[in-house]
């Protein structure tokens, strides 16, 4: 009985069909990911294709068999997961944090991809009061029922928001007033230099790399967590939560 519920959960996570996901996406659902087969192309197809290009729905053109290993059905050469989660425009969300009085706190994530330590940031983001994490459409980690799972809920709690472009919303935040702050091991200046006070984003990088150099460049502050030990870093999630509570400290 357990196993067949947990299969009756997993199917409510994806879609399969044209004209099932146009139905979909006419109904309201968010759409996390589309794979779309290579070289598809029929008058149905035409109708997604539009509510696609509409709604900037994040989709990906795959072979046919990658589709075939997902789903053995009559899938059309489509297939899509649905997002246990609506995502929010930070154009929208900016302007009403100031509205409201508030004194906003973004987290940006770059290129975080593993499911489980994105939900471990979203946990740690939710109890430290930040007002929204924001993410790029690509190189983004699946916002799936591990991720749910692993923030404990706090991905129902929080708002999301997802971009298309990550180098124009992080330059919106600056002429919105926000500052950007790197956390980042390519400086010489520790979490304890910047001030944390005003209207602030704090950048978290890859595992691989750190921050993106053309988003450092951005940065009005970097900030190094100070390691004494013989490993040189942090895990991502771990490193998000040491910042953010530097940033709680300052505001106290």
């Amino acid at each position: 009985m357990r196993e067949q519920k947990n299969n009756q959960e997993e199917e409510k996570n994806f879609i399969f069909g044209i004209r099932a996901i146009i139905e979909a996406v006419e109904a309201g659902k968010t759409i996390d990911k589309l794979f779309i087969q290579k070289g598809l192309h029929n008058d149905l197809f035409a109708e997604l294709w539009k509510l696609v290009r509409l709604k900037r729905i994040n989709y990906k053109h795959v072979p046919l068999e990658k589709i075939n290993r997902l789903s053995r059905k009559n899938h059309q050469g489509v297939f899509a997961f649905i997002s246990p989660i609506d995502f929010h425009n930070i154009e929208d969300v900016v302007p009403a944090l100031y509205e409201q009085g508030k004194n906003p706190l973004i987290l940006v994530l770059d290129r975080i991809t593993d499911v489980r330590n994105f939900g471990a940031i979203a946990r740690t983001a939710e109890c430290a009061g930040v007002d929204t994490i924001l993410i790029p459409e690509q190189n983004a980690a699946a916002i799936n029922a591990d991720a749910i799972k692993t923030s404990a809920g706090a991905l129902h709690k929080i708002t999301v928001c997802r971009t298309w472009n990550l180098k124009l919303a992080l330059q919106f935040m600056k002429d919105s007033g926000m500052q950007l702050i790197a956390c980042t091991e390519k400086t010489q200046d520790n979490m304890y230099k910047p001030d944390y006070i005003p209207p602030t984003a704090i950048i978290m990088g890859s595992e691989e790399d750190g921050v993106s150099p053309e988003f450092l460049k951005m940065c009005d502050s970097r900030a190094k967590i100070p390691m004494n030990g013989k490993i040189a870093s942090l895990n991502v999630s771990v490193a998000t939560g040491v910042i953010l509570y530097e940033v709680i400290r300052q505001r106290n």
